[in-house]
């Protein structure tokens, strides 16, 4: 019988079990191939957000007002909506109101029933006379301590009468309270004033003493109730002391 065994070729040599076959060499661990990553998947359902438009918060304040620490939260609070400190009159910030977003205003304001108005704080009224005045030799005045006393009221007077045992002044009305203090500055006269009007034109050679018993004014925040927006409402928040992470 003929032997099925086939004859390696010429030359060459039987194969081994297990030949062709690669093995790692010693001392070196099999390399393991990286799953192949995934593409991110794309949503066309949802479109990317719109970066906000810019806009400008436009806040009318009154002469003697300080709101920079209410300005400061708002930089911090809203850096996308830049806020525009518009000076405004007593006598005009009504009509002044209706091309602002809100305001920083002297109560009462006319025709409040179109307007949301919040008190902030009360002033205490001073009475201004020059610095050499015996007036100045205490720290408080007395209503009997002006008796006699010249009492200039500018046309921008924001206090209304006083009822105080004062004289009127003998010349024309001046026009507004800067030059009423420069006049009370040379012994003329005396004028009585919210003290942060006192402060806002202060002078060397005129000073200020609290007039007890005398009316105060009241500073608030003002805006038309038809122009409500997030932006006041942020601003409302900032002045009532809200923190940034409270509810309304």
């Amino acid at each position: 019988m003929k032997n099925d065994r086939r004859r390696p070729a010429r030359g060459g040599r039987p194969a081994r079990p297990g030949a062709g076959k690669q093995t790692p060499q010693k001392g070196k661990p099999a390399q393991k191939k990286s799953p192949a990553k995934k593409a991110p998947s794309v949503r066309f359902d949802e479109p990317a957000p719109l970066p906000e438009e810019p806009r400008v918060f436009r806040l009318g304040v009154i002469p003697g007002a300080t709101p920079g620490k209410w300005v400061d939260l708002w930089k911090q609070r809203m850096p996308h909506v830049e806020i525009e400190l518009v000076p405004i009159s007593v006598a005009a910030q009504r009509r002044q109101l209706d091309e602002l977003d809100a305001g920083i205003v002297r109560m009462p304001v006319e025709h409040p029933d179109a307007l949301h108005v919040i008190p902030l704080y009360d002033e205490l009224p001073v009475v201004v006379a020059s610095a050499e005045s015996h007036l100045m030799a205490g720290d408080e005045l007395q209503a009997d301590d002006l008796a006699g006393e010249v009492l200039i009221t500018p046309a921008d007077d924001v206090l209304g009468d006083l009822g105080l045992p004062t004289v009127a002044p003998r010349f024309a009305q001046l026009a507004s309270t800067e030059d009423a203090i420069a006049t009370a500055a040379t012994g003329t006269g005396i004028v009585v004033v919210p003290m942060s009007l006192a402060r806002l034109h202060h002078r060397k050679d005129a000073d200020y003493r609290l007039l007890a018993g005398g009316p105060t004014s009241t500073v608030g925040l003002a805006w038309r109730r038809e122009a409500t927006t997030p932006d006041v409402e942020a601003f409302v928040g900032i002045v009532r002391g809200r923190t940034a992470n409270s509810s309304r």
